[in-house]
């Protein structure tokens, strides 16, 4: 990488952190505080104004150093998807929106910085739990500690995650997805929001996240970097590197990769029969 390539991914990672702050920012000031919520496309998938105002202070915050640059965002008239050349930012605003109307405190503001498809820096700011989570070209920090993913090799000790919610028609699948995780590994866990189980994936604390389903770039680039920059290993369901376009995703610490693709994969049997 040239100095330069690494000075501009240094600005980007500071934008990006600079800006999550501004969107957790709203979100935390108004977190527990009888919001209004409302459906977008099913029962539970739901917006409040905190997600809508909080992707404008996001937005505003990167615009002052990055007018030009395309964005991807979860709420409003943003783009929906990753364009394959140029910069963007993806962002959302609030990244587990269920557990923030329900006051559960796991939710997070996520921004990446993309370009040309490839995520070059990332932040997640958890404002309820005064975590930030940076990845940039020397790694992943939480609250400016670097941190790296787990060690773990044996299955048996792993602790690993269904993520990305499965919707009313394919329960089945996620009722496999937890039945091949409780099979396979040591134990299981759910927080109801995939920017936060990534960046838990990327400090250690869980081994390894899984999902079937397509996911939404706001959901999981963020995320993704800060996996792969803490050492860790993300592909899609047949083994190959991820992407903002991948069917399904697989994130692990990489010692434990090969058992959590085995079971991505069959949940990925059951959606197929």
């Amino acid at each position: 990488m040239t100095a330069q390539g690494s000075e501009s991914e240094a600005d980007r990672a500071a934008v990006a952190e600079a800006a999550a702050r501004a969107g957790a920012a709203v979100a935390g000031e108004r977190f527990r505080d009888g919001i209004d919520v409302e459906q977008k496309n099913g029962k539970t998938d739901v917006v409040t104004e905190a997600d809508r105002a909080g992707q404008r202070a996001v937005i505003e915050r990167i615009r002052e150093d990055y007018p030009d640059d395309a964005i991807v965002g979860e709420e409003e008239d943003e783009l929906k998807s990753v364009p394959d050349t140029g910069a963007v930012w993806v962002i959302d605003p609030i990244d587990g929106t269920n557990n923030y109307v329900r006051d559960i405190r796991a939710f997070a503001t996520a921004v990446a910085a993309v370009v040309d498809g490839e995520p070059v820096a990332a932040a997640n700011v958890l404002p309820a739990m005064d975590d930030v989570y940076v990845a940039d070209a020397d790694g992943t920090s939480r609250n400016g500690t670097r941190v790296t993913v787990s060690d773990r090799t044996d299955p048996e000790t792993a602790a690993v995650s269904p993520t990305v919610w499965w919707d009313f028609d394919a329960r089945d699948e996620y009722a496999r997805a937890c039945a091949e995780i409780v099979e396979r590994f040591g134990d299981m866990r759910r927080f109801g929001s995939a920017q936060v189980t990534l960046a838990m994936v990327a400090e250690g604390a869980l081994d390894a996240t899984i999902t079937n389903v397509d996911c939404n770039p706001w959901d999981t680039v963020a995320g993704v970097h800060m996996v792969r920059t803490a050492g860790g290993t993300v592909t899609d369901l047949d083994g190959e590197p991820w992407r903002h376009d991948s069917s399904g995703l697989v994130a692990s610490n990489g010692g434990v990769h090969e058992e959590a693709l085995a079971a991505a994969r069959a949940v990925r049997s059951v959606a197929e029969q």
